[in-house]
């Protein structure tokens, strides 16, 4: 696939503001898994979403939907559609907070799966910036073993099936238009979503419903920014940034379930922001002696 032009800084913009949305449609999900099982959300959020490209679809046709990558697309549906449903079951289960820095751990996965994959290698300082938002992970965690469950292992393992979707969103990016890489996204995860919504349907209450919206409408939006952030920089550079939303879920915790940081958590936070930028300083200065 042909490459495009890095731009760091606006993939910096765009990858911290999908982890923002993102964390705010998972708020969404963690008070509608009390009226619902995971499976009818994540159906739902990808019919939602898939609605809203049907206007696009119609303007180009057939000749829009052309791709030479179906492999890729089929690779990178999977791995988003994984990662949305194991992400959303743990929510239901665990803390928040939890679910989502076991969904970042992505960017401790990227670098050995873009290496296996591609052959990429990753430079020291930016190895110290993972390193170092990945301790403030566990600063947040406080993995002292009481606490966890099988749970924490379905969210980690949407941290594994999000660092694959990350890799294949840029190797998209590269070549196909954001809508394109989107709808087949969408339809994939769609097609894999329905049988397990019917299998646990249950009628939906009237009060769930805008939160159910908002969850899809969410979604939507943080695609279009994942897309986008990955279309300026490859997934080496910008993974680190979504340790941001762990910061953001605790925060959100803090605010409607009343789950007070302690000082071992504003550490993790403190180390997650300052991983990021040394990862993402580390790529500038790779860039500025090619």
């Amino acid at each position: 696939m042909s490459g495009r032009q890095t731009n760091l800084r606006t993939a910096t913009l765009f990858a911290i503001l999908t982890s923002l949305v993102a964390t705010m449609a998972a708020a969404a999900t963690k008070y509608l898994t009390g009226y619902m099982d995971a499976s009818l959300v994540v159906c739902t959020q990808y019919l939602i979403c898939l609605v809203t490209l049907l206007p696009w679809v119609s303007r180009t046709g057939l000749k829009g939907l052309a791709t030479e990558f179906p492999k890729a697309h089929l690779i990178r549906g999977v791995a988003g559609w994984a990662c949305f449903y194991t992400f959303y079951v743990a929510i239901g289960k665990i803390p928040l907070v939890d679910a989502s820095l076991l969904r970042n751990t992505a960017p401790i996965c990227v670098p050995f799966f873009t290496f296996f994959l591609f052959g990429n290698r990753i430079g020291l300082q930016g190895a110290i910036g993972i390193l170092v938002g990945f301790a403030g992970v566990l600063f947040i965690l406080k993995p002292e073993g009481q606490n966890i469950s099988m749970w924490h292992g379905v969210g980690f393992l949407s941290g594994v099936t999000l660092a694959i979707s990350m890799i294949y969103t840029r190797e998209l990016a590269a070549s196909e238009p954001s809508n394109r890489i989107l709808f087949y996204y969408f339809l994939i995860s769609l097609v894999l979503s329905t049988p397990l919504a019917l299998a646990n349907y249950t009628p939906i209450p009237i009060k769930a419903v805008p939160a159910l919206l908002f969850v899809g409408v969410s979604i939507f939006i943080t695609m279009k920014l994942y897309n986008h952030a990955y279309t300026h920089a490859p997934a080496n550079a910008i993974a680190p940034l979504t340790y941001f939303g762990v910061v953001f879920a605790g925060l959100l915790g803090w605010i409607f379930w009343d789950h007070t940081p302690d000082s071992k958590s504003l550490m993790g936070m403190a180390l997650v922001i300052c991983g990021g930028i040394v990862a993402i300083l580390a790529k500038q200065a790779e860039a500025s002696q090619k």
